[in-house]
């Protein structure tokens, strides 16, 4: 039975927490505006925190939709391992952000400051 991609990215929303499994930054599902009020920042900033689906092993190395292939990913982590000639492996990736965000470098200051303050990742 083939798992809808929505009701997996739902899923993996749920299971992490609502926070994305690159940045562990929370992500908003539904409303950009609410996401931006609640953490005092812009609309376009609100933009790069948008849940999306992360396969985690790819589509077109075999990869599903099914649940255990599906992470909830902010669309800026997702967009950015993607747009890599050759898109690391998702734990080589979040470490890779991980130290990244150590040293301040992966969203901008401001961002750090207002969403990532109570990141547990």
């Amino acid at each position: 039975m083939a798992t809808s991609i929505v009701s997996a990215r739902t899923h993996a929303y749920i299971a992490q927490s609502g926070r994305c499994i690159y940045c562990g930054a929370p992500m908003w599902s539904r409303s950009p505006e609410d996401f931006a009020a609640a953490h005092g920042i812009s609309l376009v900033d609100a933009g790069r925190f948008q849940l999306t689906a992360e396969h985690l092993t790819a589509r077109r190395e075999g990869g599903s939709n099914s649940r255990p292939n599906i992470a909830a990913a902010c669309l800026y982590c997702n967009r950015m391992r993607h747009q890599r000639k050759a898109p690391p492996a998702p734990l080589a990736y979040q470490a890779f952000v991980q130290k990244r965000i150590a040293q301040g470098k992966w969203h901008p200051a401001h961002l750090h400051k207002k969403v990532l303050r109570n990141q547990s990742a």
